[in-house]
């Protein structure tokens, strides 16, 4: 049953597919940052594995939200690998291991090119689906992805001055 929520039918698919779409990149990017905690070694250790947990944490709970957000507009939310990685705009990541300043500089691109998709969907929520609400809620994730990309952005200062 479609909800009766003020957004026709039309308007709810697209928002279901855009979401879906940013669904499928926090999985590439939840698997991502969890291979890298996995991965990271050397005398900074115990921080950063501590460092990438936290944020592969923050992703999961991100993942739940979405995929509620989904089924509140009632939609399926895609839920295989083969869905995610052919639908994610994030490539995964095969390498094996790499020096863990590259590590960050992987997870801080991903998380820009996140914001800048979510800056866009925001917009394609707010002026062509007039969808006030799943804009906000993408807004909200957009400020999570800036925080997150600013913390890694901190552990590359050094390069990037």
């Amino acid at each position: 049953m479609q909800p009766n929520i003020g957004l026709d039918k039309e308007v709810l698919q697209q928002d279901n597919e855009l979401l879906n779409g940013f669904l499928a990149d926090l999985h590439v990017l939840y698997i991502k940052t969890r291979k890298f905690h996995w991965d990271v070694s050397g005398p900074s250790f115990k921080e950063y594995h501590e460092f990438f947990q936290e944020q592969y944490e923050a992703l999961e709970e991100e993942i739940d939200q979405v995929a509620e957000r989904i089924r509140q507009l009632g939609g399926r939310p895609i839920a295989t690998m083969k869905d995610f990685l052919s639908t994610s705009s994030l490539k995964e990541d095969h390498d094996g291991h790499i020096h863990t300043q590259e590590m960050f500089k992987r997870l801080l691109g991903d998380h820009e090119q996140v914001i800048r998709e979510l800056r866009e969907d925001v917009d394609t929520c707010t002026d062509d689906l007039k969808d006030a609400g799943t804009a906000d809620f993408l807004t909200g994730l957009m400020e999570a992805h800036e925080k997150m990309a600013w913390m890694l952005r901190k552990y590359l200062s050094d390069e990037r001055g």
